[in-house]
C-alpha cells in the first residue's frame, strides 16, 4: 500500500481539519478520527491493532529511531509533513511531539467487551470530566477489568485529555459509549443469560454496606455515577447491591477516579485471596 505524503506550509483546510480533531468533539465523531500524542499511547494503539489513518510530523525534523520505526510499521495511509510552527501549534504538549497519530474511532459495539465467568467491567453513568474518565480507564487496565461502558451524555472517550489521562490504556481496555439506559440494561440481561451469577454493584456514599461486605469474586459490573449527581434512578434500580467506601474526614465522598481505583482494588484483593 502506497502512503500518501502531504506537505503543509500554511493553515489550510487540511490543517484546520487536524486542529478540529483536537478541539471539536462533533468534528471528531463526524470524521471518526482523533489525535494521539506520546510514545506510550501511540505504541499501544499500534500494538492493539487500532487503525492508524495518518501520521503528522514536522518537515525536515531529525526524527528519533522510535519515530522512524513508527513511520515504517504503523500502516498509516497518509503522512502530513507540517512546517515546524504548524506542528507546534497542533501539538497539545508543552514540548512539541515528534509525531502525532490520527487514529480511527471504532464502532461502539458492546461485543468488544468480553463477558465471562470472571468478568469485571465498569459502567460510568454520564462522567463529566475527561480527566476522570481517562484515569478510570487506566485503573481498569491496571486491575484487569474487561472493559468500560460510558453511558449517556458524558465526557468524550476520544478527547485528548481523556487519552492523556489514560496514558494510552484506552487502546488496551475496550471502552464503549452507549446512549440509553435501555440499551445497557438489555446487554446486562444478555450477559446474565450466559452467567446468571453476574452481579451489578453500584457505588454511593449513602449506601449502608461497605464494599468489603459484598462478595466480589463473582462476575461483577461496578457502576459509578456522575461526579455531581451520582447514579441515575434507572441504574440505581438495576443494582443488586449498593456499596460505599468507608472514609473519614470532612469530605463526604471521593473523586470519581479515586473511588473507581479503590473499588477495583477491592475486587482484585478478594479474587487474589480466593486463589491463594
Amino acid at each position: 500500500m502506497l502512503t500518501r505524503v502531504v506537505t503543509i506550509h500554511s493553515a489550510n483546510d487540511t490543517f484546520q481539519q487536524l486542529v478540529a480533531l483536537s478541539g471539536n468533539r462533533r468534528k471528531r465523531h463526524q470524521s471518526r478520527r482523533f489525535l494521539v500524542e506520546g510514545v506510550k499511547p501511540i505504541n499501544l494503539a499500534i500494538a492493539y491493532h487500532w487503525d492508524i489513518d495518518a501520521l503528522v510530523y514536522a518537515q525536515g525534523m531529525d526524527l528519533s529511531v522510535w519515530a522512524r520505526e513508527i513511520l515504517t510499521k504503523s500502516g498509516a495511509r497518509a503522512r502530513y509533513e507540517l512546517s515546524a510552527d504548524l506542528m507546534e501549534a497542533l501539538s497539545g504538549k508543552e514540548e512539541t511531539s515528534e509525531i502525532i497519530a490520527v487514529v480511527t474511532i471504532p464502532e461502539d459495539d458492546l461485543n468488544r467487551i468480553r463477558v465471562s465467568g470472571d468478568s469485571l467491567f465498569v459502567i460510568l453513568d454520564q462522567p463529566g470530566s475527561p480527566g476522570n474518565l481517562g484515569a478510570v480507564i487506566r485503573s481498569c487496565d491496571a486491575f484487569r477489568a474487561n472493559g468500560v461502558v460510558v453511558l449517556g451524555h458524558s465526557a468524550d472517550v476520544y478527547d485528548p485529555q481523556t487519552i492523556r489521562a489514560s496514558i494510552g490504556t484506552v487502546f488496551s481496555t475496550p471502552t464503549v459509549r452507549i446512549g440509553s439506559h435501555s440499551g445497557l440494561l438489555r446487554w446486562l440481561d444478555f450477559a446474565r443469560g450466559m452467567y446468571p451469577n453476574l452481579q451489578i454493584v453500584g457505588s454511593s456514599a449513602k449506601a449502608d454496606t461497605d464494599i468489603s461486605g459484598v462478595d466480589l469474586t463473582r462476575p461483577t459490573a461496578l457502576v459509578l455515577g456522575n461526579e455531581t449527581s451520582g447514579m441515575s434512578w434507572n441504574l440505581r434500580q438495576a443494582c443488586d447491591f449498593t456499596v460505599r467506601i468507608p472514609i473519614y474526614g470532612t469530605a463526604s465522598s471521593l473523586n470519581l477516579a479515586c473511588a473507581a481505583s479503590i473499588l477495583l482494588y477491592e475486587v482484585d484483593r478478594q479474587r487474589r485471596t480466593e486463589r491463594s
